[in-house]
């Protein structure tokens, strides 16, 4: 049986972890490559990096963090932020990540997910979704939430696998940061749609949410907030979730 992963993200800026809500009020959190360190060493299935700012600043992703926190874990590693080309993503790749998040730059040129998927497998590539609901529809945002475009939530992430990605991060930024929970409802349209992994992101607050999320059927369960802070333990959560039945590698 899959086991549920359970993902801490470092949303980074200039190498420092950062966190808000809604996507604003940012604040730092500590230093990139220790808070990686110890993520490995505490129990994490996964880790995952965004370079938060590079995609709205037109820059590339850090590759000397990719690289010092490479060298400090053990873990699969996912990295996104700035991606905009092939080369970035072979760049990543060669850096240390093992998968590489791409969201702005699939969505200006799709094409970006099939090429990259037939060079380096399906694997490699994670597509992050950012959706927002915006009037009836559940739309993708781009640029770090700052700018919203015409596809449709569903549609989209459909598309991406058709494409060849081989999993989904999706992040609710209706609830991201609020801790109010994970967005079931958004993420229940995705993963009733593609038969791809999905990465439930945004709004954990407490230890039943990752419950909650499993139940969605995300496979993998990401947080920030509450790891970043101390207030869970990921060997707590894993040992929840157990006891509620969720696999889990403990």
């Amino acid at each position: 049986m899959l086991k549920t992963r359970i993902i801490p993200c470092l949303d980074v800026i200039e190498n420092k972890v950062v966190k808000g809500v809604n996507f604003k009020n940012i604040r730092v959190m500590g230093s990139a490559v220790d808070m990686a360190n110890y993520y490995s060493s505490a129990g994490a299935d996964e880790l995952c990096m965004l370079d938060i700012n590079a995609s709205y600043q037109k820059r590339k992703t850090f590759i000397k963090t990719v690289e010092s926190i490479a060298k400090v874990i053990n873990i699969p590693f996912t990295v996104g932020g700035g991606v905009s080309a092939l080369q970035d993503i072979t760049d990543l790749l060669n850096a240390g990540a093992d998968k590489v998040s791409i969201n702005s730059a699939a969505v200006k040129n799709p094409s970006l997910i099939r090429k990259a998927a037939l060079k380096h497998g399906s694997q490699c590539i994670v597509v992050a979704i950012d959706g927002k609901r915006h009037g009836r529809q559940m739309r993708v945002f781009v640029k770090g939430g700052r700018e919203l475009t015409k596809k449709e939530l569903v549609s989209w992430s459909k598309k991406v696998q058709s494409l060849g990605a081989g999993e989904i991060l999706l992040t609710s930024m209706d609830t991201d940061g609020v801790q109010n929970g994970f967005d079931s409802e958004m993420l229940k349209k995705v993963t009733k749609n593609v038969n791809i992994p999905v990465i439930a992101s945004g709004g954990v607050g407490e230890l039943n949410h990752f419950y909650l999320g499993h139940l969605t059927k995300a496979t993998g369960l990401l947080a920030a907030s509450v790891f970043h802070s101390g207030k869970f333990k990921i060997t707590k959560v894993k040992k929840y979730l157990s006891s509620k039945g969720v696999p889990v590698r403990l």
